[in-house]
């Protein structure tokens, strides 16, 4: 079933069965929209026990300065191609608003935070990881394909105790131009210090996602469904 939501951010909504008892926020990479990774849900291939609503949200269109201000699909502006330089900070509060607002409403429909996903491609994974970091509530896990963690300066300091031990796939292509995995790397040894868990898969691929890793991904996430009835 799918339809298009008209409340908070624009979406588009997959269900895998009826009365979903999980919840994956996937979100999309600079320039793209909520269409981008709606093919992934049947890759994925969950069982019907993982009853599963997918939201795939379009970002607000925003001028990118990196693009000579050029309006497009964005979660946030980006100032250079040096991922180490400093960030819109004000973009990514205002996104971190309108996601966690997406999270509510998943918790307000019946899912437990526990069982709610947050997933992401480069600008989207980069988004994914700073907000279920910064939740409140303990959530099921996060998803960071192709990214970096952005606010890297004031990580730990901001971060909450409650999701202390979400569960992290992080994934990334060793040829990858845009995103170099050096970036990627080190915020993953940023989340190792911090004594989280992170699961690192490595491909040899470019900016993208390759068949690989949507496998790894649906295995982490079978997994990490089961896990959470636990919890």
């Amino acid at each position: 079933m799918m339809t298009k939501t008209t409340q908070f951010l624009p979406a588009i909504e997959i269900e895998t069965a009826p009365n979903p008892i999980y919840a994956i926020i996937w979100l999309h990479g600079l320039g793209a929209d909520g269409n981008d990774f709606v093919p992934i849900v049947n890759e994925l291939g969950l069982s019907a026990e993982q009853s599963t609503r997918f939201i795939f949200p379009h970002a607000p269109e925003r001028p990118i300065s990196i693009n000579d201000g050029y309006i497009m699909r964005a979660w946030y502006d980006i100032f250079s191609s040096d991922f180490n330089d400093h960030h819109d900070e004000s973009g990514i509060r205002s996104s971190q608003v309108a996601i966690t607002a997406l999270i509510e409403r998943e918790m307000q429909r019946g899912i437990s935070a526990k069982n709610i996903f947050l997933a992401g491609f480069s600008q989207g994974g980069a988004l994914a990881l700073h907000v279920g970091l910064h939740h409140p509530l303990r959530l099921g896990g996060i998803v960071a394909l192709s990214c970096y963690l952005p606010s890297v300066e004031t990580f730990a300091t901001e971060v909450t105790v409650m999701n202390a031990t979400v569960p992290i796939f992080m994934a990334h292509g060793s040829f990858d131009t845009v995103i170099p995995i050096a970036n990627a790397v080190a915020s993953r040894e940023k989340l190792f210090a911090a004594d989280y868990q992170v699961e690192w898969h490595e491909y040899p691929m470019a900016h993208s996602v390759c068949a690989q890793e949507i496998a790894d991904i649906s295995n982490w996430l079978q997994r990490t469904m089961n896990n959470s009835v636990k919890i």
